[in-house]
């Protein structure tokens, strides 16, 4: 593990926001490592409004969208509004076709098979349009590649509108409108929203012309911040907006879907890390399980007793997720060692039996034992198909650009990213990839990295800190929890390992004469020796709360300690 501690910002910002924001050095530090200068910046960051949301016809193509769904209200047309089988895309579709359902009863939802259709838009989706009589698609979270299938629903008489967020090729689809603020031709002032985000934008622009105002869109907002915790979208300007007021939803009046997963859970208040591990990957395992529609069921049911049948159901499908992934896991490091591939700079392997709606997860788990580019492949019909996962700052997508040529398809993003090829190509798809990131790759990133914002003394550790730092959240990409870093702590005697096979790290630590702090490191009870006997040692640390029986006492989560 290496720790880099951030450069220090510029002293001039540092003062400017110390006299502006009447705050001490180290927030304003924190502030301008975030890319928060002015007085301005600020207000936002802390008061983040629903007024801070850009007008959504700022978005190229949103006028197209608008109208061409406003005319098909106006003449009865049946609107199939279609989505990716993930979190994004479950979400996106639930978001749209409950919105439109408030005012308009002609629209019906469509999620591919994982399985049968694979990603994106289907030609089996837009033959069931056909045969359903629907003329308008609204496609949600995928679609920005689908050129073929877009010229195939025209044929038909189909029309498509496009709500995507991945990276455009160098044509567009020939849609009626394709809402994408990753469009090169597209100047809407923030271009990191999720699909579901996008949705929302479409969403806001319809609400706009129907004069309704921000407020009566509020209870979406939780499908939206669920979208977004889940998409590990930076949470930045307009993500941190919906981010924000989504979570307030999820806290105070959820749909009956989110209540039904959340009401097993003992916290009181739900934080955007408790969405990404306890919302998300319940409303995924549906997808990766069974289908994607039985998300959007539960996602827009009104019924609670419904609600919550469907959720149990969800619960089982994410329990057989587990075991599986485990299962899964446990065979692909074994493959590893059998090929005497520990030492690569890449992870790629391949069983056909694999389950495809794991491989995922399983590339995630990987990276944890080997901190390099990873890809699990599968058998999928008559191809291999995959999932790809990074490390911090290296481009995979790029990578798979650089190898396209062993490629079906693939799309995705710097971090993530899915592909398919033909069996045959496998073996020279994973020379070629493992030779492509040997070259670009620099080393530092094979080590994973602790960055640590500021090194603090203990003694700097007080509510008023706190209390500033709790108003940081939501935290995510690009607003991370801040991590600091303190010298020559000692162990009071209190030392010792904690967790069914001794895993976990607990201390009780002071610096020089401080009070001192409970501290708890996840997955470092093997570091226990470096503590004993007064030895002083360094800690890389989060700040928590920590509640326990009605007390609120401050708790050091330790990232490592050297």
């Amino acid at each position: 593990m290496r720790w880099t501690l951030k450069p220090k910002p510029s002293q001039e910002k540092v003062r400017y926001l110390v006299d502006e924001l009447k705050v001490d050095e180290l927030i304003a530090t924190l502030l301008v490592q975030r890319g928060i200068e002015t007085f301005d910046d600020a207000r936002q960051f802390f008061r983040p409004s629903l007024e801070d949301l850009h007008d959504p016809y700022l978005m190229k193509d949103m006028d197209k969208a608008v109208s061409r769904i406003e005319k098909a209200i106006a003449e009865g047309e049946n609107i199939l509004v279609f989505g990716d089988y993930d979190v994004d895309g479950t979400t996106a579709v639930s978001l749209m076709s409950s919105y439109l359902k408030s005012f308009y009863p002609n629209v019906a939802t469509y999620i591919p098979d994982r399985y049968d259709e694979g990603y994106g838009i289907s030609y089996k989706g837009i033959d069931f349009a056909e045969d359903n009589g629907f003329s308008l698609i609204i496609a949600l979270d995928c679609g920005i590649k689908s050129i073929d299938h877009v010229l195939y629903a025209k044929e038909k008489n189909i029309d498509f509108i496009i709500c995507d967020h991945h990276r455009p090729g160098e044509n567009l689809p020939e849609a009626v409108a394709v809402l994408d603020p990753k469009r090169d031709d597209c100047s809407y002032p923030y271009d990191e929203l999720c699909g579901c985000g996008v949705g929302f934008k479409l969403v806001q622009a319809l609400a706009q012309n129907r004069n309704q105002t921000i407020e009566d869109l509020i209870p979406y907002l939780d499908l939206v911040a669920t979208a977004i915790a889940a998409d590990i979208v930076p949470i930045t300007g307009e993500n941190r907006v919906l981010a924000k007021f989504g979570l307030e939803v999820i806290n105070s009046n959820p749909r009956p879907g989110i209540k039904a997963l959340i009401q097993n859970v003992k916290k009181k208040v739900l934080t955007i890390t408790d969405v990404v591990f306890i919302i998300a990957p319940r409303i995924n395992a549906a997808g990766r399980i069974k289908h994607g529609n039985e998300a959007v069921a539960l996602l827009t049911e009104y019924d609670l007793d419904q609600a919550e049948f469907f959720a149990s159901e969800i619960e089982q499908h994410n329990s057989d997720r587990k075991d599986l992934d485990k299962q899964i896991t446990v065979e692909a490091l074994s493959q590893i060692e059998e090929n005497n591939e520990q030492k690569k700079f890449t992870t790629v392997v391949y069983h056909e039996n694999w389950h495809k709606g794991v491989i995922g997860i399983v590339a995630s788990r990987l990276t944890e034992t080997y901190y390099r580019p990873t890809i699990v492949f599968t058998k999928s019909g008559d191809k291999l198909a995959a999932s790809a996962r990074s490390v911090k700052d290296f481009d995979v997508y790029n990578a798979l650009e650089a190898c396209a040529e062993h490629l079906e398809q693939f799309g995705g993003h710097m971090y993530a990213a899915g592909m398919t090829l033909k069996e045959e190509n496998y073996l020279a798809f994973k020379e070629a990839f493992e030779k492509e990131v040997e070259k670009t790759i620099h080393p530092d990133l094979l080590i994973p990295e602790i960055s640590v914002d500021a090194e603090i003394e203990l003694s700097d550790i007080n509510e008023r800190l706190i209390r500033i730092l709790n108003q940081f959240e939501p935290f995510g990409p690009q607003n991370m929890t801040p991590v600091f870093m303190a010298k020559g702590v000692k162990d009071t005697g209190y030392g010792k390992t904690i967790g069914q096979n001794d895993e976990h790290l607990k201390l009780f630590v002071k610096q020089h004469n401080s009070e001192g702090f409970g501290v708890i490191g996840f997955g470092l009870g093997n570091k226990l020796e470096l503590t004993k006997n007064q030895n002083p040692f360094d800690i890389a640390f989060c700040i928590d709360e920590n509640e326990f029986n009605g007390n609120v006492m401050v708790q050091l989560r330790l990232k490592d300690l050297r």
